[in-house]
């Protein structure tokens, strides 16, 4: 006897290994970026690991996360939010070793890592057929789904380093933060029209939510005579990372993985 239909959509639930890209997906995700600015700075700089050091450590731990994360049969939040902020750890980490060690610019290296996203979702588009953002069902959507935002959280420390540093546009944090926040609204306008793909948008709105909150996290950590508030990157990173938690156990729909069905492009 074939299931019945709410079992299939019960099953079909719990095949999904990430949540909906909800409002307030986007808020934890913006905390996560901010505690990957915040927690990278504070291994490398802080601590004094340096920026190849604190690369390797941040890559251990995004391996670890995303080795459960692809193991797991089904969405566990605490998993999830793990390796997003462990992508945007070893992102932040590595694009500061790029841009400042081997001193490719952040120029460069935002034009390599962007073409390396386009790169990514393209090859996933020719394999899977579509590309996936909030309803991953398959391992081969997973890992392209991790790699992807792996590389956009990368790409997104540089545009935000560039955008705020004086070797780049020389905006400032603060108004760096607020020009990052303005895209993300034109983004979430042209998903409300509906006049571009939505895995296009969404995965914009991914790249533009980590320079938003490398900017925010600088803001906060760097000294007032760069524009900062000065509060300590171990202190501010436990305040931040403590804040998602609450936001994540707040809301039923992070709790859940994505409905099944048609969120791909």
């Amino acid at each position: 006897m074939p299931p019945a239909p709410q079992d299939r959509s019960a099953l079909h639930d719990a095949l999904s290994k990430a949540p909906q890209a909800t409002l307030m997906f986007w808020l934890v995700k913006i905390c996560a970026t901010t505690v990957g600015e915040t927690g990278g700075d504070a291994v490398s700089m802080t601590l004094k690991a340096g920026y190849a050091v604190a690369t390797l450590i941040f890559l251990g731990f995004f391996v670890v996360t995303v080795t459960a994360q692809i193991a797991a049969r089904r969405y566990h939040p605490l998993i999830y939010w793990l390796v997003v902020v462990a992508t945007t750890t070893v992102g932040t980490t590595t694009s500061d070793y790029i841009d400042r060690t081997l001193h490719l610019g952040y120029v460069k290296s935002s034009a390599m890592l962007l073409a390396l996203v386009i790169a990514v979702l393209v090859v996933w588009r020719l394999i899977a057929g579509r590309i996936a953002y909030d309803r991953i069902t398959s391992r081969r959507d997973e890992v392209f789904y991790w790699l992807t935002i792996l590389v956009s959280n990368t790409l997104g420390t540089a545009l935000g380093d560039f955008t705020a540093d004086d070797t780049g546009l020389n905006l400032g944090f603060e108004k760096g933060a607020l020009l990052f926040a303005g895209l993300i609204v034109v983004v979430a306008v042209l998903h409300r029209l509906r006049w571009l793909p939505q895995a296009v948008l969404f995965w914009a709105a991914y790249v533009l939510t980590r320079p938003l909150g490398a900017t925010l996290g600088d803001t906060l950590t760097k000294p007032h005579a760069q524009g900062g508030f000065e509060f300590g990157r171990i202190t501010a990173t436990a305040v931040i990372a403590a804040a998602m938690i609450v936001l994540v156990l707040a809301s039923p729909k992070l709790r859940r993985p994505a409905e099944v069905g048609g969120h791909t492009s």
